[in-house]
């Protein structure tokens, strides 16, 4: 089992070595989508890191249970309990009932996911699913006394837990400050302080979905669905909580006070956040028009993109930043992912035909030494790419017979591709073109050897400078000729 495993824990606000609450089990939770519209880019950055942690626990030994939950219900347009509800509201735009817009959503989520190539998580619970477990957290709040129910609503009451708890340990926000900067309540507000939010709201007629509970007809409020599952499938103290970095002061903020006012426990040993997308140096979002939708990033139907670029290339270039750095979209960089991503695959392609030597000029093993130690590193996978482009390198030079390797540092070499490129990065090869395609390149490159053979060589050349201008570069060995994209 690999050990010294750092990881930036947003609570202390520092890199720690990462220990297990029961080694080797590790129990990992991630805030997943909000299935009322299409997933976007900033989401998937988040689902494609934590699937790369999934990824390496398992390939340093751990058992990983990795919780990943769908929200279907309960969420408003606003963090302060306000608005419509989104499903309801999806729901009659589309003219659907709102089970139908979930089912929808869901299932293209999980296509785009399987496109990027990440694994399901262990368990994917729903918040519908899980309506008796929100219940009864809640009936444990208000029977420690933090929260209380005013006409069918049920409110956390966070000034009575600041008495006890830190509230803002998240996030290191003043609450003097959170206090003075959040607006009066209103004559007809509910709420008996101002921070305080929902775990359970009262339906209105109008609303479509809604469940009994004590205190009437209602639904849950956005936090208690994490907090109740997480509980329900990994325990009151487990050992990742993830997300994107936009939920720290809220979303996860209130999951902390809410499983805390429950159990007394912290819940979550280390709590991770991916940082956000930006375009050309502004923030991505939807009103100011440069968000990307993943569909339109394979398609390349947005004014922003001069092409389309495969679910590989995009997941190649998200990699190239740390997760908690900020990463920023444009053409230029997603072109150079793309050259980058292919010379990966050549190199993985051209490996399976280099034989062993009986020597070596290459040191594998420190190599690889150097790829745990940077994802040792807070899963630092830019590192672990240029080491990997490294291992291009010297595969290329053995393809070229400028360099001897022996048979176990061979497989060695193989074996090191497998596990970072293809195992812990989940970088595959994508189908190329039309099914036939291959067939007729082959049959193009015998007819390139066949002119060879015959000293027709302007033939020859017109065939190899033709596929180069269409992307094709051919590379001549003794064992035969070999083609990749460029």
């Amino acid at each position: 089992m690999i050990t010294g495993i750092q990881v930036y824990n947003t609570l202390t606000r520092r890199k720690e070595i990462f220990e297990p609450v029961n080694t080797p089990h590790v129990g990992m939770y991630v805030c997943g989508p909000t299935v009322y519209n299409d997933v976007h880019l900033g989401n998937c950055r988040t689902f494609i890191s934590f699937d790369i942690i999934f990824r390496y626990l398992r390939y340093a030994g751990y058992k990983v249970r990795y919780v990943r939950n769908i929200t279907d219900a309960g969420h408003l347009e606003g963090d302060r309990d306000e608005g419509d509800d989104k499903f309801a509201k999806r729901a009659k735009l589309e003219q659907l009932e709102p089970m139908e817009i979930v089912q929808k959503y869901t299932l293209g989520f999980r296509e785009v996911m399987r496109l990027f190539n990440t694994l399901p998580p262990s368990i994917e619970p729903t918040a519908t699913g899980h309506i008796i477990e929100q219940i009864e957290m809640i009936k444990v709040i208000l029977g420690n006394g933090f929260a209380y129910e005013v006409n069918g609503t049920v409110y956390f009451d966070v000034e009575k837990y600041s008495e006890t708890y830190n509230y803002t340990i998240l996030t290191n926000r003043n609450l003097e400050d959170m206090l003075a900067n959040t607006r009066e309540l209103g004559g007809q507000d509910e709420k008996r302080g101002r921070l305080d939010f929902a775990l359970w709201i009262k339906a209105k007629p109008e609303t479509l979905m809604k469940w009994a509970s004590p205190w009437g007809l209602g639904f849950p409020g956005w936090h208690i669905e994490c907090s109740a599952m997480s509980a329900k499938y990994l325990g009151d103290t487990f050992d990742i909580h993830g997300g994107g970095m936009d939920l720290a002061a809220t979303h996860h903020t209130n999951e902390i006070a809410q499983s805390e006012a429950c159990s007394r426990q912290q819940p979550a040993k280390y709590w991770m956040h991916t940082n956000m997308l930006t375009v050309n140096g502004a923030r991505m979002s939807k009103s100011a028009g440069n968000g990307f939708l993943p569909h339109e990033l394979f398609s390349g139907k947005h004014p922003l993109l001069k092409k389309g670029y495969s679910p590989m290339t995009v997941k190649f270039f998200m990699l190239q930043a740390h997760y908690r750095s900020t990463l920023d979209f444009s053409n230029e960089a997603l072109e150079a992912s793309e050259k980058g991503y292919r010379r990966l695959m050549n190199a993985l392609s051209l490996l399976q035909k280099i034989q062993a030597s009986g020597t070596t000029d290459f040191d594998i093993a420190a190599l690889r030494e150097r790829c745990v130690v940077a994802m040792n590193d807070d899963f630092n996978t830019p590192v672990v790419i240029a080491e990997l482009f490294e291992a291009a390198r010297i595969i290329n030079t053995l393809y070229d017979g400028k360099g001897k390797i022996d048979a176990g540092n061979l497989d060695g070499l193989k074996q090191l591709m497998q596990d970072f490129v293809v195992d812990v990065f989940g970088l595959q090869e994508e189908a190329q073109g039309d099914n036939g395609f291959k067939e007729v390149l082959d049959m193009v490159i015998n007819l390139r050897r066949e002119a060879k053979e015959n000293k027709d060589y302007a033939t020859s050349d017109k065939i190899r400078i033709g596929l180069q201008e269409m992307g094709i570069q051919l590379k001549d060995s003794k064992e035969g000729t070999t083609w990749s994209r460029t």
